[in-house]
């Protein structure tokens, strides 16, 4: 549920009737029950509405061991593009780190706001987006007592709450995209609500990464499956009803989605793995990231 406010400003609030609790009470409240057994990993057809659904219970229902594995990776105020580490005061994705000062900034697949507390950091103007109400407990959790503040909206990517030409820049690390069923939908409405000459920067999987198995380990280096094979995966319940959906696009498919929404690409990064992180996430490794990508970051700009 998304909260009420006037369709031409930017909402400042989150609360309303499905609001997220006072900051004290979210690690008390019920993140939601597991299906009473494991989900079927299958292949199939899932539409935006379906694959929305199974996101935003999938996300509520994980929300807590996501930010228990990986909050201390991800810190409480930094903006880190992806699994290899690359971090925005480096990568300098957004521009330079001195002008984002004053410009409004939509987080798009959010989370807990880790991307937008350092962005507020740099004197901007961010706005937390996140379908999973349950993500945005943790942002209210972990910016409990700090000096920064600046809005949570819970809505969909597809939908986006603001009026036309709302914001200055617009990112998403591995937020969102990777599962939406209609990128090109999100993109445009992305480039709605972007001024013109705003920036448009997310991190995906790296569409290679389809090809091999989800494993860290010397297993997920052979090619096991089709890369050029679009079938979302999905995992189902007994019924056939998805719990989690990802969609994957080829590299040529997402610069024909960025182009085909009106934006112009500058610049398509591949974060190479560095020698300090000797991490595992899921997949991601210093064994495979030293040999194939993991990651895929696109520049954009709306003209």
């Amino acid at each position: 549920m998304i909260q009420e406010h006037e369709p031409d400003t930017v909402p400042e609030a989150v609360p309303d009737a499905g609001a997220v609790p006072d900051a004290g009470a979210v690690l008390d409240a019920e993140p939601g029950t597991e299906s009473a057994s494991e989900p079927e990993a299958t292949r199939r057809d899932s539409g935006a509405t379906e694959s929305s659904r199974a996101n935003r219970g999938w996300w509520d229902r994980n929300a807590d061991d996501y930010q228990i594995e990986h909050g201390t990776f991800l810190g409480d105020d930094r903006f880190v593009w992806c699994p290899e580490g690359l971090d925005e005061v480096e990568a300098g994705l957004l521009g330079p780190q001195e002008s984002l000062r004053g410009l409004d900034i939509l987080e798009i697949g959010a989370g807990a706001a880790q991307c937008s507390r350092w962005l507020a950091a740099q004197g901007a103007r961010p706005v937390a987006l996140d379908l999973s109400h349950r993500q945005l407990q943790h942002a209210l959790r972990i910016g409990e007592g700090l000096s920064l503040s600046f809005p949570l909206v819970e809505a969909d990517a597809g939908a986006l709450p603001f009026r036309d030409g709302s914001f200055d820049l617009a990112c998403s690390a591995y937020g969102a995209i990777p599962f939406v069923a209609d990128p090109v939908a999100v993109f445009r409405e992305v480039r709605r609500v972007l001024r013109p000459g705003g920036r448009w920067v997310f991190s995906v999987t790296h569409p290679v990464r389809w090809a091999f198995p989800d494993e860290p380990g010397p297993e997920g280096l052979s090619v096991a499956a089709s890369y050029f094979d679009r079938t979302p995966y999905v995992e189902q319940d007994e019924e056939g009803r998805a719990v989690y959906v990802e969609h994957h696009r080829t590299v040529g498919d997402r610069v024909r989605d960025v182009v085909g929404a009106g934006f112009r690409l500058i610049d398509l990064v591949e974060p190479e793995w560095p020698a300090w992180n000797t991490q595992k996430w899921g997949g991601w490794s210093p064994l495979r990231g030293s040999l194939i990508p993991g990651t895929a970051i696109f520049v954009c700009v709306r003209d």
